[in-house]
């Protein structure tokens, strides 16, 4: 197959978002996923796939779709897409989408008498974040507000985690700490904190009322200033010498038993 010059250039800037060094644009990639983000409605700057996965049915379909709204699109070989891959097995398909705006007005719209956030404060681990923007969709959450010096919702990682999670939900994104906690405040959203030595269990907390889980940093959990910066603190009681849980599985377990209070 002959490569263009603008195929070269497509390439390479395909690698340059897939490090995260072009900030307008994220990196998809696999079929599953680019089936999301087309359904999502993201703009999609970009479609790269591979001659042996247009062959396919349910690939070809797609494709057909995303040649005709992207702005640019390529066909190439197996080895040339394990070049820009961010896998080590390439999936076949990668696209370049406009990053969805992260301001904090994405979630003006949704904010109303029964809103519930999430606040994802300093995670470093895009796939504890894009897990726990997965489970937040499926728990019925409003919205999600990332601050600084957490990891990229966006970057490929996360959305691996999220499996189109986030092109869904509301992401206020690089938000200041003490911003959220204000700007929930002048909402009366209550802001809940997790702590082990809280002793209000997550059972106990209503949830009924509009609420904004506060999920603090894998390794060392949110400082004493921010917790007593928030409206209240909870616990995840626990047996045996356990001390925590990973963040995206407490995450989990507080935000079912805030589905299930809502449901009731």
């Amino acid at each position: 197959m002959h490569i263009t010059s603008r195929d070269n250039f497509l390439l390479r800037q395909t690698r340059l978002v897939r490090e995260g060094k072009i900030d307008h644009l994220i990196f998809v990639e696999g079929l599953r996923l680019a089936e999301e983000a087309l359904s999502s409605g993201l703009k999609i700057e970009a479609a790269i796939y591979s001659d042996e996965l247009a062959r396919k049915e349910r690939a070809a379909r797609l494709i057909d779709q995303l040649v005709k709204v992207a702005t640019r699109s390529a066909s190439v070989s197996e080895k040339l897409l394990e070049s820009i891959s961010y896998t080590k097995t390439p999936q076949g398909i990668v696209l370049l989408a406009q990053r969805p705006a992260g301001e904090v007005e994405c979630l003006t719209s949704v904010i109303d008498a029964h809103s519930l956030l999430v606040v994802l404060h300093q995670l470093n681990n895009p796939v504890n974040v894009g897990a726990i923007l997965r489970t937040a969709e499926a728990a019925g959450v409003s919205g999600v507000i990332t601050t600084r010096n957490t990891s990229d919702p966006f970057s490929p990682k996360a959305l691996r985690g999220a499996m189109g999670s986030a092109f869904r939900l509301p992401v206020w994104s690089d938000a200041d700490y003490a911003d959220v906690i204000e700007w929930c405040g002048f909402r009366n959203i209550a802001t809940v904190c997790t702590a082990a030595s809280a002793k209000l269990s997550y059972t106990e907390m209503d949830w009924k009322s509009p609420s904004a889980l506060i999920l603090g940093p894998e390794s060392t959990g949110l400082t004493d200033s921010e917790i007593a910066a928030a409206t209240a603190t909870i616990s995840i009681p626990m047996s045996g010498e356990v001390e925590s849980l990973n963040v995206s599985v407490a995450a989990g377990i507080v935000l079912f038993e805030a589905a299930r209070q809502r449901r009731s």
